[in-house]
């Protein structure tokens, strides 16, 4: 184990904080994995919709796993990745058009283009947290990936901003911080999935990633290998508990208990005749139930959940244009179930998205859909720290192979576009 290529990916969700340690190993700075050294979870309480709604709660959840994860991974780290989401959420596109300076276009003109659209007006209680180059188009040519060395006069640029609310990255940064840790990057959770989850071939076809939260459900397109739209629904697991404590008379731990053990989310799934036996009460004794019927709760908030992902895919304008399908993740993708319904209501392919890829070390003990978020931002890290570039608090990692500044440019070029 190096030190210095140590990373950290931090998850914190509405029902649980998950950390990640990680040494960045493979083809360097190509294709950069990560070996899993350490697993850290926790379950948050000071967390609303991906809103820090207890610093002190949240501030313990991030302790115990960065703590459990370190332990594990028997290292310690000074900063880590830390996954962001919820409704303050935005994002936009900008575009920037300058005047080629000479006969072909250079570096320093695409430069200039992508500054001119980053100089977006971002309101005061706002920050940008990602610009993401879309494409260019030369002498109004569109479509162009990459002008470097094209003949032109006028270069143009979209880029896709987002952006979070100053108040809510405010509040995670402090927690982070009072936990002892510094928040080395942000990252929206859809698209650190994205990274764990998807392959260049789904990016480029078209697919939405539907990350499936407690707290929310976090909608991510993307089409011709770039990122399209992200969208935040604030309904997720804890919404179907909550439905189930409603229902049958439980309270919030037997509800979560009951979901966990004989739910699923797809009724025609279920056999109509079998029976499960529910916790008693003084008031109402042992009582028992047709599974068909906490089937039919979940079933009917699942299925809300995905009327809302449908009407985020037809705001963006990708109704019928992803080719690749939906990918699930997140642990709501995880119950039985969610695939089958998802593919009734989408009607089109559809997967269970586990991170898997580029993973060696203790990969089997975060192979499900729950760690797609914390094993993506390991992977981000990886790809920061590659390029020297890793944020403040993440020791940099010496890189020396052939020709390294050149194929460090390709890489950092594919780096700011693979969202």
């Amino acid at each position: 184990m190096i030190a210095e290529r140590l990373v950290a990916g931090l998850d914190i969700g509405s029902a649980k904080t998950t950390a990640i340690i990680g040494e960045v190993v493979g083809d360097l700075p190509r294709r950069p994995g990560i070996k899993v050294l350490g697993l850290g979870q926790a379950r948050t309480t000071g967390l609303r919709r991906g809103v820090v709604s207890d610093i002190e709660e949240t501030t313990q959840s991030i302790k115990k796993a960065l703590g459990d994860a370190e332990q594990m991974a028997g290292a310690k780290v000074e900063a880590c990745y830390v996954g962001i989401t919820g409704e303050h959420v935005q994002a936009m596109t900008s575009k920037g058009i300058v005047a080629v300076s000479g006969e072909e276009i250079s570096k320093a003109d695409v430069d200039r283009a992508n500054a001119v659209a980053r100089a977006q007006a971002i309101p005061p209680d706002r920050e940008l947290l990602h610009a993401i180059p879309q494409g260019y188009s030369v002498d109004k040519h569109v479509g162009v990936r990459d002008p470097v060395g094209m003949l032109g006069t006028r270069l143009e640029t979209e880029m896709y901003l987002v952006s979070i609310g100053q108040s809510p990255a405010s509040n995670l940064r402090k927690a982070v911080e009072r936990a002892g840790y510094r928040v080395a990057e942000f990252v929206v959770k859809p698209l650190a999935s994205s990274l764990a989850v998807l392959t260049d071939d789904e990016r480029e076809l078209g697919v939405a990633v539907i990350e499936m939260g407690a707290g929310t459900t976090d909608v991510a397109v993307f089409h011709e290998a770039k990122i399209r739209h992200l969208g935040t629904i604030s309904l997720g697991g804890n919404n179907v508990t909550s439905d189930i404590v409603h229902g049958l008379g439980l309270t919030q731990v037997d509800a979560e208990r009951i979901k966990e053990r004989y739910g699923c989310a797809y009724e025609p799934l279920v056999d109509p005749t079998e029976v499960i036996s529910l916790p008693g009460t003084a008031a109402q004794g042992d009582r028992q139930i047709p599974r068909e019927l906490l089937a039919h709760i979940i079933h009917q908030r699942v299925d809300e959940i995905f009327d809302h992902v449908i009407r985020e895919i037809e705001l963006a304008g990708f109704s019928g244009r992803l080719s690749a399908g939906i990918v699930l993740t997140g642990g709501v993708a995880a119950h039985p179930g969610v695939g089958e319904l998802a593919a009734e209501v989408f009607g089109t392919g559809v997967r269970v998205g586990v991170p898997s890829e580029q993973l060696t070390g203790l990969a089997d003990a975060v192979e499900a859909p729950r760690y797609s978020t914390a094993v993506g931002l390991t992977l981000y890290a990886a790809n920061r720290m590659a390029l020297g570039t890793a944020a403040s608090g993440i020791r940099r990692m010496p890189i020396s192979a052939p020709n390294v500044d050149k194929l460090a440019q390709r890489v950092k070029t594919w780096l700011q576009d693979f969202f």
